[in-house]
């Protein structure tokens, strides 16, 4: 090995040698930097954000980022970005209802506490949002406080008590995820020597997951025919029902129709007999031991044994439901309990909060609050505060957080769409001046702005200046700009991002040019980066709608936005 070293190493200095005689000429390769790398090499010479705000100029204007709270925890890039870009924070979801509220009713604030001490230490200001909505609750211990009471079985009689079954054993469970026609979801018993020409009496328990109906055919399995004994209307309290049919020909088949009803069906202690007999056709009707015998078929539907305590259980107590002013005391108690429990642990650090998010009705009247009265289905975190406590929730909700916060702080109402061609916005202002009517001072509103470039800006400019001339403080609250059209960032193009960062630098310029200095609170960027187009991307899937990609490289829109910021004095 080292003489083959030596041999080389001769070789390469011949080599050297060797060509050290010939004249050296420089080649000339002259290659153009493509336009796309100096546009980025532009872009990237920025500096951080919060640089270009003259805070001399603009001593109260706060610039702001959403955050996820485990991604400044966890003191990742997006704890860098935050800290180098911006000088105050909100919290997507981590500071709202279902995130705090815990099953039994109780806060976890611990984690709320380790965020506040993190802000702290980095000398980033921390915005609360929010104290009440109607999405982000946990519905589930609400509806809990203000179901019915459920009176032992035996206990006298209730004004206005319903009796209702007890649950007890198992019983056929059969489900059906959407409406189709009654026969296309079916369960089936084949029960043995039905007759023709002859009377059956069938008696059934039903209940369901919501009010539907079903239907039961005694049928023929050759050529379909049937006798219907009609259906049944049922609620989601099992009640025993009695129905009879008499067959026209010779029949095989038991038949439950229930492609109608989208939902759960419980059946119970299923009896069919021949009248004036007492032989049982359906044995096993309690479903104790099983489903054997059982078959159904269609529309995705399923059918199998319930879980143990889904059964019916014969009678049961007495339901009473709560007044609606009982259900408006015990909600209060829970929003003063929500309120006081933040304030215990933000009020050191947080000055301004959403206090009331997203109060007004789309459509058709867009100055009438939200309602969830008259909603098919409500999602799980859904809760509508303001059909309990009325039109003064609000009221309730800012006189709370001015008992439990401080003098100062900067209280507000937010909501989105205000830009829009309708009346959100009139709507939104008209809402505030009812709740100062009602002594609960309102200092600001926040225009959430989640647009897209496609977006009509003679109506943003509209909207500044219908917020301008209420004197309130006023905040763009949650900004983020898309492409429109759903367009997702595998198909956006570079002029597309082009018109995003002039639709940035259009709603920060405007902000500032039509809104008075003394109103301006500030601006948040909602979605600092592209949203993933992946399973738990919760908002704006796939959209481009950042100024940062979700590879944290800085977009046209950083350029825009920093110039925008730059120009005010």
């Amino acid at each position: 090995m080292k003489r083959l070293n030596r041999i080389i190493g001769s070789s390469l200095i011949a080599g050297l040698f060797l060509n050290s005689c010939a004249k050296h000429e420089v080649l000339n390769y002259s290659v153009e930097k493509p336009e796309s790398i100096i546009a980025q090499e532009d872009i990237d010479a920025y500096s951080p954000l919060i640089s270009y705000i003259d805070k001399k100029a603009h001593p109260n204007f706060k610039w702001g980022v959403a955050l996820n709270m485990d991604d400044y925890l966890n003191k990742g890039v997006m704890f860098r970005l935050a800290n180098r870009n911006f000088e105050e924070m909100v919290m997507g979801y981590e500071m709202k209802h279902a995130s705090i509220v815990q099953a039994d009713g109780s806060l976890n604030l611990s984690k709320l506490e380790r965020l506040i001490k993190a802000a702290q230490e980095n000398n980033m200001q921390l915005y609360g949002h929010t104290l009440t909505w109607h999405s982000g609750q946990n519905a589930a211990y609400l509806n809990s406080l203000i179901a019915p009471v459920l009176l032992p079985p035996g206990s006298a009689p209730v004004p206005g008590g319903i009796n209702v079954p007890s649950l007890s054993g198992y019983a056929l469970k059969m489900t059906n995820p959407s409406v189709a026609n009654a026969w296309e979801a079916q369960t089936a018993f084949d029960p043995k020597g039905l007759e023709d020409n002859t009377e059956y009496i069938l008696k059934i328990t039903v209940r369901g997951s919501k009010a539907g109906n079903i239907g039961l055919d005694l049928q023929e399995t050759v050529n379909y025919t049937g006798d219907s004994f009609g259906s049944i209307a049922f609620t989601t309290d099992y009640k025993e029902y009695e129905l009879k049919v008499k067959t026209t020909a010779l029949r095989t088949r038991l038949i439950i129709n229930f492609g109608q009803f989208a939902g759960t069906v419980f059946i119970d202690n299923i009896s069919l007999k021949k009248a004036g007999s007492n032989v049982e056709l359906v044995p096993d009707g309690d479903f104790e031991k099983g489903i054997t015998g059982w078959i159904g078929w269609g529309n995705s539907s399923t059918r199998s044994q319930s879980a143990v305590g889904e059964g019916y259980g014969g009678p049961g107590g007495i339901r009473v439901e709560k007044t609606p002013e009982e259900k408006k005391t015990i909600l209060t108690e829970a929003l003063e309990t929500f309120i006081a429990g933040m304030f215990s642990v933000t009020k050191d650090y947080v000055k301004a909060w959403d206090v009331v998010n997203e109060p007004m009705s789309d459509w058709p009247d867009q100055y009438a609050l939200k309602t969830g009265i008259g909603k098919a289905e409500l999602a799980e975190d859904e809760f509508y505060w303001q059909d309990y406590l009325g039109k003064d929730y609000a009221v309730k909700a800012i006189q709370l957080a001015r008992k439990y916060g401080n003098p100062n702080d900067i209280l507000f109402i937010n909501d989105y769409g205000l830009e829009g061609s309708g009346d959100k916005c009139k709507g939104l202002i008209a809402y505030v001046n009812y709740v100062e009517s009602k002594g609960a001072k309102v200092d600001g509103i926040g225009t959430q702005m989640h647009i897209n470039s496609t977006a009509n800006k003679d109506q943003i400019v509209n909207m500044y200046k219908l917020l301008a001339a209420t004197g309130k403080m006023i905040k763009v609250s949650e900004l983020d700009i898309g492409l429109g059209d759903n367009i997702k960032t595998a198909n956006a193009t570079a002029e597309m991002y082009q018109q995003q960062a002039e639709m940035y630098q259009f709603v920060i310029e405007k902000y500032f040019e039509i809104i008075p200095k003394a109103q301006q609170y500030g601006i948040t960027i909602w979605s600092p980066l592209d949203s993933p187009d992946r399973e738990n991307s919760y908002w704006r899937r796939g959209e481009p709608i950042g100024i940062w990609t979700e590879s944290f490289v800085r977009k046209p829109a950083y350029q825009a936005v920093a110039e925008a910021l730059q120009k005010q004095k």
